[in-house]
């Protein structure tokens, strides 16, 4: 059974205005070259091996802990130098919709946990993300597990230039 991890709807950090974002936050859908997508999911593991376990904590950025839009803040900023917005809102706003169907390394998933509180992940393969869990810390869970499956709101990609 997959462990709840949650974020407020206006997200897991203090708001920051959205002006703050720069042009490469608006990707076009095709946007990295199909043998990228390899590199791309290989990044996606390191970053998961090196943050595996670290506690949930509610707005934080540090191995101490960290929280879900963190943790997706962190691994756009780490190994593929975006600077994403901070909040599980505010990075839900942003990138091109894409169908669960159609999903690939790096794409963004969403999960409606509550009337108000939003949770973020970051697709790896085969039904798999990784996540800040409130319960387990930073882990890898199944989309198809009944929990996630019942609560997926939405799938978003972020336009990634350069490995």
């Amino acid at each position: 059974m997959s462990s709840i991890g949650c974020c407020f709807f206006y997200g897991c950090a203090p708001v920051q205005p959205l002006t703050a974002l720069s042009a490469r936050t608006k990707p076009d859908a095709a946007f990295v070259d199909p043998a990228d997508f390899h590199k791309i999911r290989a990044l996606l593991y390191q970053q998961v091996e090196v943050w595996k376990g670290v506690p949930y904590r509610l707005g934080g950025l540090s191995k101490k802990g960290i929280d879900c839009s963190g943790f997706v803040y962190m691994t756009y900023l780490n190994q593929f130098n975006i600077r994403l917005p901070r909040s599980t809102y505010q990075q839900s706003q942003i990138g091109d919709h894409v169908f669960q169907h159609d999903l690939s390394a790096g794409d963004l998933v969403f999960f409606r946990i509550g009337y108000s509180t939003r949770h973020v992940g970051i697709y790896l393969e085969n039904g798999l993300f990784a996540h800040a869990s409130k319960s387990r810390g930073v882990m890898v869970s199944r989309l198809q597990d009944a929990y996630w499956s019942k609560r997926y709101w939405k799938a978003k990609r972020i336009k990634i230039d350069r490995l």
